[in-house]
């Protein structure tokens, strides 16, 4: 199973218009302003799917799920090539929204229920390091790709390979193996839609109300929730990369620098997740020093610097995502994830929405150092909202 789990992630990541589509859209006349409004767009429709998707892979196969989150994310790319315009742009994005709300705390949520049913849950925070990693090694793959497939066939080119890595991925999804007995707890023995409904109203609120009533857990979301938030950096990395005067056929590769750091900072979280708050809370404060030093220098150079800050940040933000599965002790595990999920995508609208605000007066470097205010602030949020590791958080969640 576990090799099918990390394959999954990986291929999810080995999409070589990620580097691009940023330079698609302003080469077929977007302003930055009109690219931030598509930013918008993408994050509004996962803030409306998100905890709805949630509850249903609560009550639903999550396997199934995951297999038609990558088809329709499929379709998204599909939608850009086929039709470069602010509208197709936009339906690609409603299209890839749609997938990472159908993905995004079903697949968390499907490993560590997995794992339960097989009593090994301690390895959780291993195995989601690893798939972060290699997920992150095949997007920095896809990264270094896209030059020479851009060379040879265009955004087209990289756009068509993308598709069949999504396809790739629906087929690793409908490989992996579903435990009955978790299977069995999702799903009504009492026929017909009626039954299905009220199962997925019980998972819906048994989800939203284990984040109301439990500090700890409510604590951990608002903190995954805003480092997720905080992934919106690598909207703008390509435009800041241009922005210095790098060619179009170069950006991937300085891109690729921070992908294959967050392959690393993700493949460390598992050996130090037991360390204490405040080490995560320092270096999410060294994140955002580099990243705003790096953004302006007006230098590639100084992707370098945002390279290492970009690591520490992935391995904060798995090691964040890891305890709050700890934490959660309801059955609404994918639903509870995802209400993290959603709120992500609230800040996430912020930061699109200042941007596209913020380009009329200030260059990207500048907006991209701004956002790392915000990162700087939550760094001091950590020690407080950071779940103990599950060795210890077992009777704080009780006394919650």
């Amino acid at each position: 199973m576990f090799a099918r789990v990390i394959a999954f992630e990986a291929l999810h990541d080995f999409i070589p218009l990620y580097p691009l589509y940023q330079l698609l859209f302003a080469d077929h006349g977007l302003s930055a302003a009109q690219i931030s409004t598509l930013f918008v767009i993408w994050s509004a429709t996962g803030f409306v799917l998100e905890v709805p998707s949630g509850a249903w892979a609560d009550t639903y196969s999550r396997r199934k799920l995951l297999i038609l989150g990558a088809l329709i994310s499929g379709l998204g790319y599909t939608a850009w090539i086929t039709l470069p315009s602010f509208t197709g742009f936009a339906l690609g994005f409603v299209l890839w929204g749609t997938s990472s709300a159908l993905i995004s705390g079903t697949y968390e949520a499907f490993v560590y229920d997995e794992l339960a049913a097989r009593g090994r849950t301690e390895h959780y925070a291993t195995l989601l390091g690893r798939a972060r990693s290699a997920s992150f090694v095949m997007n920095l793959a896809a990264t270094a790709l896209a030059t020479p497939l851009f060379n040879l066939g265009g955004y087209v080119l990289a756009g068509v390979v993308s598709v069949l890595s999504c396809l790739a991925q629906a087929g690793v999804a409908w490989s992996l193996p579903e435990a009955r007995a978790v299977e069995d707890a999702r799903e009504s023995d009492e026929p017909g839609a009626r039954a299905a409904f009220g199962n997925y109203l019980h998972m819906l609120r048994s989800g939203v109300a284990e984040v109301l009533t439990s500090r700890l857990v409510r604590r951990a979301v608002a903190l995954v929730a805003l480092l997720g938030g905080f992934l919106a950096f690598d909207e703008y990395f390509p435009l800041l990369a241009r922005e210095t005067g790098a060619a179009t056929s170069v950006i991937p590769l300085l891109i690729a620098g921070t992908v294959a750091a967050q392959a690393i900072g993700g493949a460390l979280a598992g050996s130090v997740y037991k360390l204490p708050a405040a080490t995560f809370a320092v270096g999410l404060a060294a994140t955002a020093v580099l990243i705003a030093t790096g953004a302006l220098s007006g230098s590639a150079w100084g992707f370098l610097p945002i390279a290492v800050g970009y690591g520490l940040m992935q391995l904060v933000i798995v090691v964040s995502e890891s305890r709050l599965q700890d934490a959660i002790t309801g059955p609404a595990r994918a639903t509870v994830t995802s209400v993290s999920g959603f709120f992500a995508e609230i800040f996430a609208i912020a930061v699109y929405g200042g941007f596209a605000l913020g380009s009329i007066w200030f260059t990207m470097s500048v907006l991209v150092a701004g956002l790392t205010i915000p990162v700087l602030l939550t760094a001091f949020v950590v020690p407080f909202a950071l779940p103990a590791p599950r060795n210890s958080a077992d009777a704080e969640v009780s006394g919650s």
